[in-house]
């Protein structure tokens, strides 16, 4: 056991870790920590230009790698800049480490110089929110909340360590193995709940397979398109998660949800039952209406979650347990019987749906231009992008176009901002991932309003070399508003109107690699060309500013 500075101990627990980046901007609460990580190779602390981006960059990494992602900043309002970017991991779980400097504990409940109750700030959007309240207990309570953060349904953590407890404390610490402390378990169903799913199963002539993020989240992609290819189900997404199924696979529909696929929606009004898999059947997905799920069809929900088990939509059966599990759980209880025959008439019905979707999609590629259309943008990027790149997309008009558009063969392939919706999401959660997976493809997509949320850390990309390629649609609009003043409010726009300067200009200003794009001849070269560079780069396509999606909340009356 050795003896150290507080701030060391820190460090050490990160290594015990194997923690390969700390997201942050130097403070003055924690120059101990930074001082332990001078000349290391094994950590390094990746300097950022705002706190946000830290945060992003940390749940990047995190949802890239399936490893922690951590952030060290100051007290006050670099622990306040954190809270969307940590709030974006809880929305994703995904297992982000915010660790706080704090004041110095002599000063807490004096109103001291920046600080903030930032415990009770960030407990709303973390599985857990603590403030070290010994010096000593700096290991253990690092060891918890890593734990804390990787187990069950997974989630960030946020950690306030005053500053004296890291400078001045000498602190007792010993190395432990992560398994000693946090043990990696897949907790299976109850087996009369698996056996009354398969009944449900048995007797439907018309189910169906929404698959959602948490059959990512236990790698149970490749179990859950055998368990649908032996039983002939078919299989949609939910949203912001394409990526759980083979979006080539014949079973698979399209998307559900917001910005989703029509043909997606029409396959889950025809269907008698719905096994919803690794879903909280959240809002974005099904709206909490009938236009998905029509009244009176049994639902077989599985999370990992139980509070998330029928608090939506009454469960037929609810299972609380592990997807890779529960499927494995599934399949025995369907092999103890003959299995079902498939119903020909649905699967013809679902078939006809799938590539209805995919000639409507195949038909956006001769949209006229000038001016572009997002649409044909995608129709391009989906035979240009190889299948192993990872995107990012941010919340926005133009992305949002995506939803229905790209397509994912790979899982963790896809990172979306999900519920959250926030701008400003995906250029720095891109370059987390990059640096996560950095023999991946990485691409970014945004609008021109969003972009400039983070755009600053288009010089932390420069100066680490951080491959990451973005596109910025620019339409010179908020346009997910201004499609809103457009339908609702008789084109009486306000505030919905911007101007921007040249993307690809400012992206070689910060000494990032620029393209301007008009032509859709000119998108699959440049984007294969830009995601291949081991430099960022900004790939700036104007595009049809009359081009708006259509509002979510008017989106029944359009069907």
């Amino acid at each position: 056991m050795a003896e150290m500075k507080g701030g060391r101990a820190l460090v050490e627990t990160l290594r015990n870790e194997g923690v390969k980046y700390v997201f942050g901007i130097v403070g003055s609460t924690f120059l101990e920590s930074l001082d332990a990580l001078y000349g290391r190779t094994d950590i390094q602390y990746m300097s950022v230009r705002h706190e946000q981006g830290a945060a992003f960059m940390a749940d990047g990494y995190a949802r890239a790698s399936d490893l922690p992602g951590v952030c060290l900043v100051t007290s006050g309002p670099a622990g306040t800049n954190l809270v969307t970017g940590v709030g974006s991991a809880y929305v994703g779980h995904s297992p982000v480490i915010a660790i706080v400097g704090g004041p110095h504990s002599s000063y807490l409940q004096r109103d001291a110089f920046q600080e903030f109750d930032l415990v009770n700030v960030f407990k709303p959007v973390t599985k857990l929110s603590i403030q070290v309240n010994r010096p000593e207990r700096i290991p253990e309570i690092m060891r918890y909340a890593f734990r804390t953060a990787m187990m069950g349904k997974k989630g960030p953590v946020f950690v306030e360590v005053p500053r004296d407890f890291l400078d001045n404390a000498t602190v007792a610490y010993e190395p432990q193995a992560p398994e000693s402390y946090r043990v990696v378990h897949r907790p299976p169903a109850d087996p009369e709940l698996v056996q009354r799913a398969a009944q449900l199963v048995r007797r439907a002539r018309r189910p169906i397979l929404l698959v959602g993020g948490g059959v990512t989240a236990s790698g149970a992609n490749g179990e859950m398109v055998r368990f649908a290819e032996m039983l002939s189900i078919p299989m949609v997404t939910t949203y912001g998660r394409n990526d759980a199924v083979p979006n080539d696979h014949p079973l698979y529909v399209g998307p559900l949800g917001r910005a989703g696929a029509a043909e997606a929606g029409e396959a889950c009004r025809g269907a008698d039952l719905f096994l919803a898999m690794g879903t909280r059947l959240g809002q974005f997905t099904t709206f909490y209406d009938d236009r998905y799920i029509r009244p009176g069809i049994p639902v077989v929900q599985l999370d990992i979650d139980p509070k998330e088990v029928g608090r939506n939509y009454p469960v037929a059966v609810g299972i609380v347990g592990d997807a890779k599990a529960v499927l494995g759980q599934l399949v025995l209880a369907m092999k103890e019987g003959a299995l079902p025959q498939p119903d020909h008439a649905w699967l013809r019905e679902a078939r006809a749906l799938r590539e209805k979707r995919l000639a409507r999609l195949e038909e956006e590629g001769s949209l006229s231009y000038p001016p572009l259309k997002p649409q044909r943008v995608y129709n391009e990027l989906r035979k240009a992008l190889p299948p192993e790149t990872i995107v990012t997309l941010d919340a926005g008009a133009c992305p949002a176009f995506g939803y229905d558009r790209l397509h994912f063969t790979h899982p963790k392939t896809f990172i979306a901002p999900l519920d959250l919706g926030g701008l400003g999401f995906a250029f720095p959660i891109a370059l987390g991932a990059k640096l996560g997976r950095p023999d991946s493809p990485v691409l970014s997509i945004n609008g021109d309003g969003g972009f400039l949320f983070n755009v600053q850390e288009l010089e932390t990309a420069v100066r680490e070399r951080i491959g990451a390629a973005t596109i910025v649609f620019n339409n010179n609009e908020w346009g997910s508003e201004k499609a809103y003043q457009k339908l609702l409010y008789n084109e009486r726009y306000v505030g919905a109107d911007i101007t921007n300067p040249r993307f690809d200009k400012l992206a070689e200003l910060f000494g990032a690699r620029g393209y301007y794009v008009e032509h859709p001849d000119q998108v699959g070269e440049v984007v294969r060309e830009a995601v291949a560079l081991d430099v960022p780069s900004i790939i700036e396509i104007p595009v049809d500013p009359k081009e708006l999606p259509y509002p979510a909340r008017l989106a029944p009356a359009k069907q």
